[in-house]
């Protein structure tokens, strides 16, 4: 991924594609740039209006969202 922060963003309802890769120029959202590399965005459903933490880091245990793993990790 390509910071050790969340992307907090206000969302509208409708689906998302968190990028998964890290090489993304649109981040936190999928641009196509994982074409090769064998991963994939994870695509979610945002049902409703609201503020939403994208993990920036990669590391978080509840992907695509921050958990705070990056707190724990080197500065990049």
């Amino acid at each position: 991924m390509s910071r050790n922060a969340p992307y907090v963003k206000d969302e509208q309802p409708g689906k998302k594609a968190w990028c998964a890769c890290g090489a993304s120029k649109k981040a936190p959202y999928c641009d196509g740039s994982h074409r090769g590399t064998g991963k994939t965005p994870m695509v979610v459903e945002i049902v409703e209006a609201k503020k939403v933490a994208w993990c920036g880091c990669g590391e978080s245990k509840n992907k695509p969202y921050c958990d705070g793993a990056h707190k724990s990790l080197p500065p990049k």
